[in-house]
């Protein structure tokens, strides 16, 4: 069987890059491991933690946020099994949905382990343990990533009792504490998610702040937040052990500038100190692929590897480890490999941290502009000096632009509010168009919505405000 492309992986990288191929004339093939397409984004990540944070939040709506509004309810029951399955439908839709792409395209799947056995071929070995061999003049690496672990400490991820976000997601009863090491996305998210179901949730986090290389003044508001709806948020700890006891599990952790250690103990324990790339069994030592000292896969500025005719896209590769980002490699490579011009601006991928309020970014922090010299003006406007936002009783948190002192175009914008997940995108447009503060500020937008407050922050980095 031969082919002009062969995926390896069908998550949103992959997947998408081979609906872009297919959809050029190229004649594609794609292998999964997994018994359903959509790799770790939509079997065990991204999909089903957000129908989780959504049904979550609706949850803790009911209990607390209606009576203000004048609508008074009975207190809400939780059907955490219910909850579960819709959880489980929003998934079954979302990788039925690629397997039906896949029809449409006249892509090949093939359900099994692939490795790399020549720069032309790929085997699958299935369940049952038959190989087959596809010929391919391109052959893409999308393979993700899996569970980084915690540096330097032994942990056993049972799933059950220490778990990762796969197991996060499937427990089958709220746990009464929960302890959350590392307060990256993926801690935050699912943390919140338990905090709304009753959890009391302790969340360890080796740096000084919440949320890694977020904009340090968003981090400091978004602890606030969540601090401030029940997390207990301990910074500058250095975790240096967990293990199962009679109860559950316990951790142990000492201050990271020196002290004394201290032990707290937990139902479940929530591992999520990020990812790290997965190339097991790829056979990529035996072909000559060579990664980097972070075991990523290397490659060029147009996603080609070391060796000819073997690309690479996704987590497993530099960059950001966000699915929207694989995806829009997959399209620039598959139009690469059809003889165009496909590329991916950098600068311009946004970010969202999906509690509640959502955190969203794209470009750089200020942290980033005084690390690069670059001289920057700032326009703030807060939720708080919004209609909209008043109207819903959602006004936490603001908007923050930052443009280039002389030009004003804008290099960064950062959002902590209700619905962050869906503003951050006039910024990024603009920023992909190369636009000044001065003409986000000068666009008409709609009154009253929070999106004005957008609109107030581009105001205010070039001149000013008008409602503040």
């Amino acid at each position: 069987m031969a082919y002009d492309v062969v995926v390896i992986g069908s998550g949103p990288g992959g997947y998408v890059c081979a609906v872009k191929a297919a959809q050029l004339g190229l004649k594609v093939a794609v292998v999964e491991k997994r018994a359903t397409y959509g790799g770790t984004c939509l079997n065990v990540g991204c999909i089903p933690s957000k129908a989780l944070l959504h049904a979550s939040e609706m949850f803790h709506h009911a209990a607390h946020g209606m009576d203000a509004l004048g609508v008074e309810v009975s207190a809400p029951k939780l059907n955490l099994e219910k909850m579960m399955a819709h959880k489980d439908a929003t998934v079954k839709s979302n990788v039925d949905g690629v397997s039906f792409l896949f029809k449409k395209n006249k892509i090949d799947g093939f359900i099994g382990t692939g490795k790399i056995v020549a720069a032309d071929k790929v085997s699958v070995t299935g369940e049952d343990g038959k190989v087959q061999e596809l010929e391919a003049k391109n052959i893409v690496i999308a393979t993700g990533s899996d569970v980084a672990g915690i540096p330097g400490v032994n942990v056993e991820i049972d799933e059950k009792v220490i778990v990762s976000s796969t197991g996060a997601i499937a427990l089958d009863k709220v746990p009464q504490n929960l302890i959350v090491v590392g307060g990256g996305v993926i801690g935050m998210e699912l943390g919140s998610v338990w905090l709304r179901l009753g959890a009391k949730v302790t969340v360890i986090e080796y740096l000084d702040k919440l949320l890694g290389g977020m904009d340090g003044e968003v981090s400091k508001q978004f602890q606030r937040m969540m601090a401030k709806q029940g997390m207990d948020i301990r910074t500058e700890a250095k975790v240096t052990a967990v293990e199962k006891t009679a109860s559950g599990a316990k951790v142990t952790y000492e201050p990271v500038k020196g002290g004394e250690a201290q032990t707290v103990e937990a139902d479940v324990v929530l591992i999520s100190t990020g990812r790290k790339p997965y190339t097991e069994g790829l056979g990529l030592e035996a072909v000559g692929v060579a990664l980097d000292n972070r075991g990523r896969v290397e490659i060029d500025g147009h996603f080609k590897t070391n060796v000819a005719g073997i690309y690479a896209i996704g987590d497993v590769v530099k960059g950001p480890m966000l699915a929207h980002k694989a995806e829009d490699e997959g399209v620039a490579l598959a139009e690469i490999l059809a003889g165009q011009h496909g590329h991916v601006n950098y600068d311009v991928i946004p970010g969202v941290v999906y509690t509640q309020p959502e955190v969203a970014s794209v470009g750089k922090t200020e942290e980033e502009l005084k690390a690069a010299g670059i001289a920057y003006k700032v326009g703030k406007f807060p939720f708080t000096a919004n209609g909209r936002a008043r109207a819903m009783l959602a006004t936490d948190g603001f908007v923050k632009i930052l443009a280039d002192k002389e030009t004003d175009r804008v290099l960064g914008g950062h959002i902590v509010g209700f619905g962050a997940g869906e503003m951050i995108h006039e910024i990024t447009v603009l920023m992909e168009f190369g636009g000044s503060s001065e003409d986000l500020g000068r666009t008409c937008h709609a009154h009253p919505t929070m999106s004005e407050a957008v609109k107030e922050a581009a105001l205010g980095t070039f001149f000013k405000p008008i409602h503040m």
